[in-house]
């Protein structure tokens, strides 16, 4: 159900802001997500930078349905990855680099966790070379904004970082040598680093991360200027036809199981929270508080003023503890078998689960069955024409790659 939730929450105007959309920069890539990591932003704040971080097009995901998982046996005496190295993998992945290693048995066992060597020189792309400094400096800004050292990663993982680190650094020389002649000027870079500032809550902060990130003014206004410049000349490589309503339905049709729905639920509730090493006396307070908040409840007033009054689940003050929709597998046994055995507007009795005791009130249901084309055929067209795009944008990469010479120097794996 992964694809369909992908599909269905998919925006319904262009899939892709041409005007917005700028080509995976590394040095900008790396700038932002250290930013973006120290902030506490929401998600329209996000929103609103990560377009100049992320890849863009090519972050969208194919347009074909997942495989069923096979079963297959786990191969014997297979290593387990080392959870601490596993984690620090993870983190990076976060902070947008791979950096993911095999764990075939054949493989042998880094003998340390050292930073392994590099050529002064790492790659030569068309004759211009890429330096040990910059793909350094790249992979160390990844470290630092995923919050890792170098030593939590043995040398497999070096080298997978290090990998995906200079392919994204040739990619940008060359898009960056073919939009060299898109035309940018001093206001179009101003109004995209004022958009940028907008997200802090002063100037001050705003120069303490850049310091904090080893970037200067004047070298963030380059990147921008460089990230507009390839932007432009990617809107003008990427021509997609648009998507019928013909196609659209035809897609719809051939996936039509993963546009199965099961029973939903919409529920709210307020929380209790009770830690696992609680007293007994404690969890009897709570209990008794959950009881006269659903007595309250129960009497007719407003369950949304009495979850932002008593809930302690975070952020519960916001949302007034709506849960929206949510499948029962979703939720924990105990709190789905009573949202789901309830009718709606009814209130529950204190229901205890591992974070508490809820008070739930079930505010409406959906039976499971399939969504009918008319209600996602927006979302469908947006979807295909953005796998369409997608695709497109890889298709330039590829021929700006094959048209390259490229040389790579990178040590091999040990």
């Amino acid at each position: 159900m992964e694809y369909a939730a992908a599909l269905l929450n998919a925006k319904t105007s262009d899939p892709v802001d041409f005007a917005n959309f700028h080509w995976q920069s590394p040095s900008v890539r790396a700038m932002k997500s250290f930013l973006i990591s120290q902030m506490t932003l929401s998600k329209s704040t996000k929103a609103t930078i990560i377009p100049f971080l992320a890849v863009g097009l090519l972050a969208l995901p194919a347009c074909k349905p997942p495989a069923p998982a096979e079963s297959k046996p786990q191969a014997e005496a297979t290593p387990a990855a080392d959870p601490a190295a596993q984690a620090v993998v993870e983190k990076l992945k976060e902070a947008g680099v791979d950096a993911s290693v095999s764990t075939d048995a054949a493989a042998p066992a880094p003998a340390d966790n050292k930073p392994i060597e590099l050529p002064e020189v790492v790659a030569t792309v068309n004759g211009q070379n890429i330096t040990k400094q910059q793909l350094q400096d790249l992979f160390n800004a990844a470290l630092q904004a995923s919050g890792a050292k170098i030593g939590d990663l043995n040398s497999q993982q070096q080298l997978g970082g290090y990998t995906q680190l200079l392919q994204d650094l040739i990619m940008d020389k060359l898009v960056a040598e073919a939009a060299s002649t898109e035309k940018v000027s001093d206001a179009d870079v101003d109004a995209e680093l004022a958009k940028i500032k907008g997200q802090f809550p002063d100037d001050k902060a705003f120069q303490e991360q850049i310091a904090q990130a080893g970037m200067t003014p004047d070298k963030l206004k380059e990147n921008i200027r460089t990230g507009l410049q390839q932007s432009r000349w990617m809107k003008s490589q990427v021509k997609t036809p648009e998507i019928t309503d013909d196609q659209a339905k035809t897609f719809y049709e051939s996936n039509i199981k993963e546009f199965e729905q099961p029973e939903t639920v919409k529920a709210s509730h307020i929380l209790f929270m009770v830690d696992p090493d609680a007293p007994a006396d404690v969890v009897k307070q709570k209990e008794e508080a959950a009881t006269k908040a659903a007595e309250r409840a129960s009497a007719g007033e407003d369950f949304t003023k009495l979850a932002k009054e008593l809930s302690e689940e975070p952020g519960a003050s916001e949302s007034g503890g709506d849960l929206g929709f949510f499948p029962k597998d979703r939720m924990v046994p105990e709190f789905a078998d009573a949202a789901f055995a309830q009718k709606v507007g009814d209130i529950s009795k204190p229901v205890k689960t591992q974070f508490g005791w809820h008070v739930i009130k079930v505010t409406d249901k959906k039976a499971a069955g399939t969504v009918p084309f008319d209600q996602v055929k927006e979302q469908v067209v947006s979807y295909l024409k953005s796998n369409n795009q997608r695709e497109a944008v890889q298709t330039v990469l590829n021929k700006l790659k094959e048209s390259a010479k490229i040389e790579t120097f990178l040590p091999a794996a040990s």
